[in-house]
């Protein structure tokens, strides 16, 4: 673990490693997006068959050439199921959840969600504002991304 890195047990009680920033690049490897994602080649590739929003272009040879969005997603399954402990099962209900919320006349406004977060976050301990912080960011800008395909 990298000594700028904070850690915080989730609902699951395995400990999250926070992830590092996702660059400005178009763009990234299976393995560029499995360290950026905090999980395994693996893992991404079963999540690929499990999730069907994530969704990576594939080119020459079957490379998967993942998208800030797919990454935006992967991380926020990852936060799903090691997190917050949800099943693969769960997990994927809570997705296309909000997906469906967001789509049928109810949309999820980024006010309400923001202020779910927040709700959420006054529960936990107080060495854990950084990695909120840093969360509350990603989970924005996958609004922004989700909210901008309608």
């Amino acid at each position: 673990m990298v000594a700028n890195q904070i850690t915080a047990k989730g609902k699951a009680g395995k400990e999250l490693v926070a992830l590092p920033e996702i660059p400005e690049k178009r763009y990234f490897s299976i393995s560029e997006a499995s360290l950026l994602c905090g999980v395994k080649a693996h893992v991404l590739r079963y999540w690929e068959q499990e999730f069907p929003l994530l969704s990576p272009l594939k080119r020459k040879g079957n490379r998967r050439y993942y998208q800030r969005h797919d990454l935006l997603l992967a991380r926020q399954i990852r936060e799903l199921l090691y997190g917050e402990g949800y099943t693969i099962h769960g997990a994927r209900e809570r997705l296309q959840g909000l997906r469906n919320e967001s789509s049928h006349g109810h949309p999820v406004s980024a006010a309400q969600l923001e202020f779910e977060m927040e709700d959420n976050a006054s529960g936990l301990n107080r060495g854990t504002g950084n990695r909120l912080t840093y969360l509350r960011t990603e989970l924005s800008e996958l609004i922004k991304i989700c909210a901008g395909k309608h």
